[in-house]
C-alpha cells in the first residue's frame, strides 16, 4: 500500500513510538446459576460422548442440559464482546484524532486482530490470572457473535443447532468480518492498552480523585 501522508509527516509505525490507547474495561457477568449450567453441561456432553456414565439421565435429558450450558456459554461471550466492541470503538475515535500519526488502514479489523493475535504481553498475563487460558478463541468467538445480535439473545430466538455448535458459528463469524475488506495489522510492540475488570477501573478512578483532592 503506498504512503498516504504528507512527506513531513512520519506514521507512529515508522518511528519506533509507543502509542497507548484506551484501557480494556471487561464487566462481571451476573449469573449465579451459570457455572452450575457449564459443570452440568460439561458432564452432559461427557455422557453423551459415552466418557461418562449418563446414570439415570436419559438421552434427551443430557441434550437438554448440555443446550442450557452452550446458551449460557453465549450470553456470556456476548456480554464479553460487548466490552470489546466498545474498546475498538473508542480506539477508532482516538485514531480518527490522531490520524496524521497513524498508519493509512487503521480499521475496526486491525483492533480485533489486535486483541485475538497480539495483545501485550501484560494483558496476556493478566487473563491468565484470572482463569482464562484460551484468550484468543473467547476475545474471537465474543466478537463473533457481536456481529450476528444487536442485543443479548433470548433462548427463543436461536435454534437448537445454533446454540449447539454456536462455537463454530461464531468462529466463522469473527474470521467473515476479519475478511471483509484489506486493513493494516498492527502490533502490540506499538500498540499498548492496559486490561482492568470494571471493580478494579472504578477503584483506580476513586483512589485518584482522592490524591487530586
Amino acid at each position: 500500500m503506498a504512503s498516504q501522508f504528507p512527506s513531513d509527516v512520519t506514521p507512529i509505525a515508522d518511528r519506533g513510538a509507543v502509542f497507548s490507547l484506551p484501557p480494556l474495561i471487561l464487566h462481571p457477568f451476573a449469573d449465579a446459576a451459570a457455572p452450575n449450567r457449564l459443570v452440568a453441561s460439561s458432564r452432559a456432553s461427557l455422557a453423551l460422548q459415552g466418557l461418562l456414565p449418563a446414570g439415570e439421565s436419559s438421552r434427551e435429558d443430557l441434550d437438554r442440559m448440555l443446550l442450557d450450558g452452550r446458551f449460557s456459554e453465549m450470553r456470556m461471550l456476548y456480554y464479553v464482546g460487548k466490552d470489546l466492541v466498545r474498546w475498538i470503538e473508542q480506539c477508532l475515535e482516538l485514531v480518527e484524532r490522531q490520524s496524521h500519526r497513524m498508519p493509512p488502514g487503521v480499521k475496526y479489523q486491525s483492533f480485533a486482530g489486535l486483541l485475538v493475535d497480539d495483545a501485550p504481553v501484560e494483558v496476556q498475563d493478566k487473563l491468565r490470572k484470572w482463569g482464562v487460558a484460551d484468550y484468543k478463541a473467547i476475545f474471537a468467538r465474543a466478537l463473533g457473535l457481536n456481529c450476528l445480535f444487536a442485543n443479548v439473545p433470548t433462548r427463543d430466538l436461536v435454534s437448537d443447532e445454533f446454540v449447539r455448535n454456536y462455537f463454530r458459528y461464531a468462529d466463522q463469524l469473527f474470521a467473515c468480518r476479519q475478511n471483509q475488506s484489506p486493513f493494516t495489522t498492527i502490533g502490540s510492540k506499538i500498540f499498548r492498552f492496559e486490561l482492568y475488570s470494571s471493580g478494579e477501573y472504578s477503584r483506580m478512578l476513586e483512589r485518584s480523585w482522592e490524591d487530586s483532592r
